[in-house]
């Protein structure tokens, strides 16, 4: 399964390094909550990968949050994910 990487998770003054925000083309905050647990993982062009998991819906329309072991590079913002 596939997802997208949309933005860092963050508040008005603080960004959390290893927290994303993905779109998993969910449509609902329940269809959503059944992907917590799942694993994540990210794929850099050098061909290092970078392992996350997923930790909880996000809002109401179908996103999801992921904490990732590494953070991810800037770079990784609008690129696909493999969902496992």
């Amino acid at each position: 399964m596939k997802g997208k990487i949309i933005q860092f998770r963050r508040g008005l003054k603080r960004i959390h390094e290893k927290h994303y925000i993905l779109d998993v083309g969910a449509t609902t905050r329940e269809e959503a909550s059944k992907l917590v647990g799942k694993e994540v993982s990210w794929r850099s062009p050098a061909g290092k990968i970078i392992k996350g998991k997923i930790s909880s819906a996000h809002g109401n329309k179908g996103m999801v949050r992921s904490i990732f072991e590494n953070g991810l590079p800037g770079q990784a913002r609008n690129e696909s994910v493999e969902i496992k």
